[in-house]
């Protein structure tokens, strides 16, 4: 990625230097409290990840982390119990379990504070997100990547009121058009009430300055990604293109359970992951192990590899 020239402050540090360790020591001031797995396991106490793209704000945020048993009921499907296995312990990866994240990110863009996806429920969207520094009443814009319930869950409190009172949102046209018209209790009740404060995107339309939607589709009608471009830098935010970051993100081909076309999202995967790898651009996926942020590198016959940020980000 190309990165503007710094100015230089008196001190010999760089000004852009300066800014980035604010934010980064800003953000990272909240940790949540640990809480215990349904297995007896303890989650992460981290539940947010705060860094800077350019002159935006990331945070990623820790919505809900849960073991699930038989992951090759989901991942994997098209191919067979000994390649699953060999795969997944020759990458240091039981096969009869696994852990699963689901990370929202909420980005400082300006004067607003846009937040992508809201996870289960409400509960577990606003403790991240106030750990960033962030109060629901500050979201002034909520992206919704695709109307799965574990992405729509907190659009409203237990009492049936908005989660993000002063936020209006934005989701795929198609997305939503797909939704609206096959009908699903979860969706006319979480997502339909807030058509009338509702844009729709389509392939290529801006959220804000600087965050574009990209179409994903395959994992649902009218899945998007969102490429976010800030001083020079880039980040892109693949929702649920992979669910996984090695039997999703590795071996592009295997089919997801929750992939709804599952030909379309291998096609997605490849296509969308080739781009990365070629640019290098890193990514926040939804379900990735938390922090959630990665890159990719190509592999051949169409396979990639993931490679966890370290602390790229906060130079």
């Amino acid at each position: 990625m190309d990165r503007k020239p710094t100015q230089e402050c008196g001190s010999g540090l760089s000004r852009r230097t300066l800014i980035k360790s604010a934010t980064v020591g800003a953000l990272a001031a909240g940790i949540g409290s640990q809480t215990a797995l349904a297995d007896g396991h303890a989650a992460p106490n981290a539940i947010k990840h705060g860094f800077t793209v350019g002159e935006f704000e990331v945070a990623t945020l820790l919505a809900g982390t849960r073991a699930v048993e038989s992951p090759q009921n989901i991942f994997g499907m098209n191919v067979s119990a000994d390649e699953f296995d060999a795969v997944s312990a020759a990458n240091f990866l039981p096969s009869d379990i696994a852990q699963f994240f689901f990370t929202p990110t909420v980005v400082r863009a300006g004067d607003e504070v846009v937040l992508f996806d809201t996870g289960l429920n409400a509960a577990g969207v606003t403790a991240p997100l106030v750990a960033a520094g962030i109060q629901p009443s500050d979201v002034t814009i909520v992206v919704l990547t695709h109307m799965h319930g574990d992405h729509i869950g907190g659009l409203l409190m237990e009492d049936g009121s908005p989660t993000f009172a002063n936020a209006r949102y934005v989701t795929g046209q198609v997305e939503y058009d797909a939704w609206a018209k096959l009908g699903n209790e979860r969706f006319d009740q979480k997502v339909r009430p807030f058509a009338e404060n509702m844009t729709f995107l389509g392939d290529g339309g801006s959220v804000v300055s600087g965050i574009t939607a990209h179409a994903a589709f395959g994992h649902t009608p009218g899945h998007m990604a969102y490429r976010l471009e800030s001083g020079g830098e880039q980040l892109m935010l693949i929702a649920d293109a992979a669910n996984h970051y090695l039997w999703s993100v590795g071996f592009p081909d295997w089919e997801v359970k929750f992939d709804q076309d599952k030909a379309a999202a291998a096609q997605t995967r490849k296509a969308l992951f080739g781009m990365l790898a070629a640019d290098r651009v890193p990514f926040v996926g939804f379900h990735m192990p938390f922090p959630g942020l990665g890159y990719v590198e190509a592999r051949p016959d169409d396979r990639f590899h993931y490679v966890p940020v370290s602390y790229q980000l906060m130079l």
